[in-house]
């Protein structure tokens, strides 16, 4: 065994790498993304990686790629499994043959996110096995755990983890060498891979009965087990980066109480669960998310007769949302077990950080787009529906260009909606170039074929920015280093029947503005095309200067654009070189002619 210093997400590539892993496809998402990556990282050749366009069809892929015995993974954030849940849920029937884990990151806070959605709870739902590891080290131990018993039971197995445990960095002894898992091929068989009710109905049967078998014997790997055992009789019931955080506390306390550490939240561990009851008067659920333990721990005290007191987030005693912390569990721990709180620990809080909201980076093309936008229908009524990315920071002063923001893809049928109740109204919808592949397409496919009257404006940036600038159909780029065909975004709009299609640069703001003026007074769905590349992925320019002689002081450039390397400074405006990427933008919208480029 060879010891490495690694990221939560780099154990558990190198866990399915270390397990035979063949076939891994997902999407980008904040904290999941770097698994793939390191996959890709890693990949000596023998190993198929892709970024899909959406995680439906990264779930859909990793099947194939499981029919046929090869080991497969699939990775997403928590609302990407909102994506492929169809594909998941009859795949639970379905099963597979070979080994295939569903890698799924929540993010408690939630910290880059829209929902705290628990997957957890999703594994009840789907009634597949789940995995909730607690540290880099156990997520490595983790991933060989769960393809080994997907591939005894023949279905996909969830490997939660969480923001904290995939970003979080420890010393991990790893494999020095790579199990290899060879793929058998696909062997037909319409009665197993053709998804009949009758075999549906057959598979659900075999899924209730193998579940509660399959929990108590998860619940003696060392995945479950009972930690600081005291003479107490409060006990403490915990999972996930939440078992490091009580036993942290404990330390700060200077306390002992029996833990429960669950670490394969469903199917129950009822066996081991039940000793800990009877072992106990009382039980606080530390946990994140939803009240998984606290609900389980509640149905077997009913179930059997069991007189333990259960607390945790629904009697009040834990946050019922947002991130759990060691001073948060510490506060907790210190009430419920009567333990008073270190003196360090009520010393006077830190006066408050700044506040520092977020916004689009000085040069961001994004920033150009909004505000031709702006500037086209000044006078009209408009309403602005957004997106996911981070164009979604549109919506801050002084832009103030995003109405609504839901989902993925969503801005494009939201604005029909508002279309419809408000036909006065120029509806946009605002995309992303990743995002239009993600699930933009089938939304302006319900535009054209519903004759929505809508202005699409596509942000292409020629990357997925957000989650760390990942390639996709329109960059003509794969996973595995080759290059591809570039899928066309304005060919995709007029096939599928958008006529009024025009591109333009967003930091030519003549041009801009032309083009979404033409757009919307375009009767039906039309599409503007941004063109202009992430100032992540691209060489910037010389940076401007203001020339303060020429200054007039009126504040437009900042009043109106908002850029970060915009200043005042006694009374002039001034461009701060070290941030400036010599987009230009604000040099149109300066009435004096005062800012200019250095050599002008």
């Amino acid at each position: 065994m060879a010891e490495k210093f690694l990221m939560g997400n780099e154990a558990i590539a190198l866990g399915a790498l270390d397990a035979g892993v063949g076939f891994v496809s997902g999407y980008p998402g904040t904290p999941s993304t770097e698994v793939l990556e390191t996959v890709a990282k890693y990949n000596d050749g023998s190993v198929y990686v892709e970024w899909s366009v959406n995680e439906k069809s990264a779930m859909e892929a990793a099947a194939g790629a499981a029919y046929a015995g090869a080991r497969a993974m699939v990775t997403m954030k928590q609302v990407g499994l909102n994506v492929a849940s169809d594909p998941l849920m009859s795949l639970a029937y379905v099963g597979v043959q070979g080994g295939m884990v569903v890698l799924v990151a929540d993010d408690p806070g939630p910290i880059s996110s829209q929902t705290e959605q628990d997957t957890r709870t999703f594994a009840m739902f789907s009634k597949l096995p789940v995995f909730d590891p607690s540290s880099p080290e156990e997520a490595y131990a983790m991933v060989g755990a769960a393809f080994d018993l997907s591939e005894k039971v023949q279905t996909p197995v969830l490997l939660r983890s969480t923001t904290r445990v995939c970003h979080g960095c420890a010393t991990v002894r790893v494999q020095d060498e790579r199990r290899v898992k060879p793929a058998q091929g696909f062997v037909k068989d319409t009665q197993r891979w053709v998804i009949f009710p009758r075999t549906s109905f057959l598979n659900h049967q075999k899924i209730e009965a193998r579940n509660p078998a399959l929990g108590d014997a998860l619940g003696n790997t060392p995945f479950n087990f009972v930690d600081h055992a005291g003479s107490g009789r409060r006990g403490i019931a915990t999972h996930g980066i939440n078992y490091a955080y009580t036993s942290e506390a404990l330390e700060l306390l200077c306390a002992q109480a029996p833990v429960l550490k669950v670490g394969t939240p469903f199917p129950l561990p009822e066996e081991k669960m039940v000793a800990f009851l009877r072992s106990v008067d009382e039980v606080l659920c530390v946990e994140e998310l939803d009240p998984v333990l606290e609900r389980a721990l509640t149905y077997l005290c009913g179930k059997h007769h069991l007189p333990t007191v259960v607390r945790g987030k629904r009697t009040g005693d834990m946050p019922t949302a947002g991130e759990n912390t060691v001073e948060s569990v510490e506060k907790a721990l210190s009430a419920y077990l009567g333990v008073p709180l270190p003196q360090g620990a009520q010393r006077e809080a830190p006066p408050p950080l700044p506040v520092r909201p977020p916004v689009l980076c000085a040069g961001c093309p994004h920033r150009g787009s909004f505000y031709a936008v702006k500037v086209a229908m000044k006078g009209r009524k408009a309403v602005f529906s957004g997106d996911i990315g981070c164009y979604t920071l549109g919506n801050a002063m002084p832009l103030d260009m995003v109405d609504t923001c839901l989902c993925m893809g969503a801005g494009v049928t939201i604005a029909q909606g508002l279309h419809r109740v408000e036909p006065d109204a120029v509806n946009f919808a605002f995309i992303g170039d990743s995002t239009f592949f993600h699930t933009g397409i089938p939304g302006v496919i319900n535009a054209v074929y519903n004759e929505h009257d809508i202005v699409l404006i596509v942000l292409d940036n020629s990357t997925t920015a957000m989650t760390g600038h990942q390639p996709h159909p329109g960059t003509g780029k794969t996973m595995m280093g080759e290059v591809s065909q570039k899928v066309s975004i304005e060919k995709v709009l007029r096939a599928v029947g958008v006529e009024c299609v025009k591109k333009a640069d967003p930091l030519n703001l003549a041009q801009a503005v032309s083009a979404v003026r033409e757009a919307a007074d375009f009767h039906g769905v039309s599409a503007v095309i941004f063109e202009s590349p992430c100032i992540a992925v691209t060489k910037p320019k010389p940076a401007l200067r203001v020339d303060a002689a020429a200054c007039v002081g009126c504040k437009r450039c900042i009043r109106e654009l908002g850029c970060p390397a915009l200043i005042m400074d006694g009374g002039k405006a001034r461009i701060e070189p070290g941030l400036c990427t010599g987009c230009g933008l604000c040099s149109q919208v300066c009435p004096a002619g005062a800012i200019r480029a250095e050599n002008a």
